[in-house]
């Protein structure tokens, strides 16, 4: 498949967009570079008797974890990277928007699951607190309807830019 199709005039929405896509990619690089530090810290306390062994670390690390893999999916979704995979054969512009649309609708239905889910998972943990650093389990499961509606926002703005070229509209491409 070819490129993304990039919309030439830049709304206000669009740079609003982007730059939470650029926040979001810098969220991703923080997550990676602190959760380097509590699995840092789990590795060798397991093999030497110089730290202690950390409890808080665990939970902290999952915590990362999570958060790393939600944020880097919604990067994944901007960059029409995620949940896609070449399968067809070279087809012609108008073609391959069709194709895009059908896989960006999955991807709204998949997001709708999430946001509508991870609602319902977040209340389930609003008032509990994780078991080893106290911490507000919400925060972990906010994650899930926040990687939901992100993806609705990037994956409506491709399927935009895909109708575009379907009906053919030509926007200065």
């Amino acid at each position: 498949m070819t490129e993304l199709p990039v919309s030439s005039a830049s709304s206000p929405w669009r740079r609003v967009t982007a730059a939470y896509a650029k926040l979001l990619e810098f969220l991703l690089a923080l997550c990676v570079g602190i959760l380097v530090i509590p699995v840092t810290l789990q590795i060798i306390s397991r093999y030497t008797p110089f730290i202690p062994s950390y409890i808080w670390t665990e939970e902290m690390a999952r915590f990362l974890f999570v958060w790393t893999i939600m944020i880097g999916a919604m990067v994944g979704v901007r960059e029409a990277q995620h949940f896609e995979v070449d399968v067809w054969p070279d087809l012609s512009r108008r073609s391959e928007a069709l194709v895009r649309i059908l896989a960006r609708l999955g991807i709204l239905a998949l997001a709708l699951v999430f946001v509508w889910a991870g609602i319902e998972f977040t209340r389930f943990a609003w008032n509990r607190t994780s078991e080893l650093a106290d911490l507000p389990l919400w925060m972990i499961h906010v994650a899930w309807p926040a990687a939901g509606v992100t993806w609705i926002v990037f994956a409506g703005e491709q399927i935009i830019d895909e109708l575009k070229i379907l009906v053919g509209v030509n926007d200065g491409r």
